[in-house]
């Protein structure tokens, strides 16, 4: 009997590679690609007069890289370290917002007092019991807070605030609306939190706002990603990520952006510039699209 059963070996289950074969979303990872969405984004100019610079918001979760993702979009453009909106890194940044005002970043372009068409919206994070009122990020979608307004998560701004813009145009309301969500953190992200993003989503929607989702700190999410930030279009993981994301946002998997925000770099690296700059030239082009048609439907 030994004999027959010394036939019989347990082999293990296969080992599940961590990548596809190939990228299921091609990048070109050269200096030229680069330079090339540089130019573009440089180039840039809208079209109407109605509308001087097109407004980006972000929002999301305390913690996910709002601010960061600012600074790092100014590094792109600079071509240096930068900072243009207030980040936290200390152990305990985590508990309540560190952005407390609402504030518009200009971004530097070429010489003094010359500056991208185009405007960041940083805001109070969205907690799950405090932080950013939700009827204000509406507010903001509407054009209705002014710059330098002090977030009040007790409740929403009034009629009777000085800075509340009570006839807004075209050019006060936000012309793209950014998403923002940690990959490492996407499944533990509370779902009251979720709840509120996607409130603020069905808003946007609802004035057909263009939306968009960042996911940052890939590298945190996946250990083939952290080795090499190339591979992210290859990594399993970073997909189902992503899936997840779109998943529980609603966001559809073509207007989810995986980046990886400046950190400890003080110099540009070539695959955060390009990962940064493939989302940017698709949200001013979102933003471009919804102003153009708003125009053209108050015209025609």
């Amino acid at each position: 009997m030994a004999k027959y059963l010394s036939v019989f070996k347990i082999v293990p289950p296969p080992t599940r590679s961590p990548e596809f074969d190939t990228p299921w979303r091609p990048v070109e990872w050269s200096e030229d690609n680069k330079n090339e969405m540089l130019r573009k984004l440089k180039e840039f100019q809208l079209s109407t007069p109605d509308v001087s610079q097109l407004r980006i918001l972000l929002h999301g979760p305390i913690g996910a890289g709002k601010s960061s993702f600012i600074n790092s979009v100014n590094t792109v453009l600079q071509g240096r370290n930068t900072t243009a909106a207030l980040a936290d890194s200390a152990a305990g940044g985590e508990s309540h917002s560190f952005t407390v005002k609402f504030k518009y970043h200009r971004l530097k372009k070429d010489g003094p007092g010359s500056f991208y068409p185009f405007v960041f919206t940083d805001i109070m994070g969205l907690e799950q019991s405090s932080g950013v009122h939700t009827e204000d990020v509406k507010n903001i979608l509407d054009g209705h807070i002014k710059n330098g307004y002090t977030f009040n998560s007790a409740g929403p701004i009034e009629e009777e605030n000085s800075y509340y813009n009570s006839s807004p145009s075209l050019k006060d309301r936000v012309h793209c609306l950014v998403s923002v969500l940690p990959a490492h953190k996407i499944s533990i992200s509370s779902d009251e939190v979720i709840y509120k993003m996607k409130e603020v989503r069905q808003k946007a929607r609802d004035l057909g706002i263009p939306q968009v989702t960042i996911m940052t700190m890939v590298d945190e999410a996946c250990p083939l990603v952290k080795h090499d930030l190339e591979k992210i279009y290859t990594s399993k993981k970073i997909k189902d990520k992503m899936q997840e994301c779109s998943d529980r946002l609603g966001v559809p998997m073509n207007y989810i952006y995986p980046v990886k925000n400046y950190y400890e770099e003080v110099t540009n690296d070539l695959h955060l510039d390009v990962l940064i700059l493939l989302a940017m030239k698709d949200i001013i082009m979102f933003a471009n699209d919804y102003v153009e048609e708003q125009i053209y439907f108050t015209y025609f």
